[in-house]
């Protein structure tokens, strides 16, 4: 399979809109986008359109704690809850930022999404907790930080949001500054991001897609399309939840790459395997996960690539590097959970270069 066919593969996938990239060293083998950016006046998604990117932004939270460790402000082993003055809570006092960035914290999540009634259970948490009103970490703290853990602290990965919270409340007490400000001061500027920013769901800027939510039938059919204003949090947070383009993240990555960010030994500790994400080999590969970053190991232990996914009503994107092949891929999609098909065929194509 060539590029124009990946392409035409893509463009195939009705469920799929947004841009796409995939770049091996300065060459840009497929840069396209598909669909619309707005249904309503039909406008069409391009390469240069802002979209949300969901969990992606994980990666610019452990770069910014990682950053804070080289300054000697921060500890792999500092105690999370005694930083933060969260004695008596149900976060355990020898959870660490390193169980926070492995994700092996157990704490409760402020959304259970691994629940298997989660579509029930997320529409009663709309109710009791409105979704515009959440906006920063803080916002956040109350609702999970009492909730009963998951399970024992430091025996496995467990996908969690809450934990990086925590890590943007760390970075606040740390730095005396937001975590916005500190994630634009010491990440996108660095890294020139010019078009990523912390946007909110209501904010009016020019050039961003607006996230859309399939309406199906019986059988599973698209039908419809509904915005993703009243499914999905306002604000950005620690765990996600700004604003990018393909450009910007192939910027951070190569600036993350490169040194520019973090020391290149933090670099490679943060997009290394840190920890076993599940053990059951799907497609052939080994799932890891480092400090924000998912790492696909082949069955030689070689690293196949490193990223992160973003997933939420309207939202669906991943950025994924491919050290082997030395490809940048971004995915930046704006319907909710088109991303994935997409990726795996990307795969496909990135591995047989």
């Amino acid at each position: 399979m060539d590029a124009s066919q990946l392409s035409r593969k893509i463009a195939r996938n009705k469920s799929f809109a947004g841009a796409v990239l995939v770049r091996q060293g300065e060459t840009d083998l497929l840069c396209r986008a598909y669909g619309y950016a707005n249904r309503t006046w039909k406008i069409k998604n391009r390469p240069e359109t802002r979209f949300r990117i969901a969990s992606v932004g994980k990666m610019f939270t452990a770069a910014a704690v990682l950053q804070l460790i080289e300054a000697g402000k921060l500890a792999f082993d500092t105690r999370v809850t005694e930083r933060l003055g969260l004695a008596g809570t149900k976060i355990p006092p020898e959870a660490t930022v390193r169980h926070m960035l492995t994700m092996t914290s157990g704490i409760a999540d402020w959304s259970n999404e691994e629940s298997e009634n989660f579509d029930a259970e997320w529409a009663q948490f709309c109710r009791e907790h409105p979704l515009y009103l959440l906006r920063r970490d803080a916002d956040y703290l109350p609702i999970f930080a009492n909730l009963e853990p998951y399970g024992p602290l430091g025996e496995k990965f467990r996908y969690n949001g809450a934990g990086f919270m925590l890590m943007g409340l760390m970075i606040e007490k740390v730095t005396g500054l937001s975590y916005f400000e500190t994630i634009r001061q010491n990440i996108f500027a660095r890294a020139d991001m010019t078009e990523t920013e912390f946007l909110d769901l209501d904010d009016v800027v020019p050039n961003v897609a607006e996230g859309y939510v399939p309406i199906k039938d019986e059988n599973k059919k698209i039908i419809g399309w509904k915005k993703n204003y009243y499914s999905t949090t306002a604000g950005s947070a620690a765990d996600g939840g700004s604003t990018s383009t393909l450009e910007d993240m192939v910027r951070f990555a190569r600036a993350l790459r490169s040194g520019r960010l973090i020391p290149s030994e933090l670099a490679h500790q943060m997009t290394s395997p840190q920890v076993v994400e599940t053990d059951d080999n799907y497609r052939g590969f080994q799932w890891r996960y480092g400090f924000g970053c998912f790492v696909l190991l082949d069955m030689q232990d070689q690293i196949v690539r490193w990223g992160h996914t973003g997933e939420e009503d309207g939202v669906s994107c991943g950025y994924w590097y491919y050290p082997q092949q030395d490809v940048d891929v971004v995915i930046l999609g704006n319907q909710s959970s088109c991303a994935t098909k997409v990726l795996w065929d990307i795969q496909d194509f990135v591995l047989g270069l």
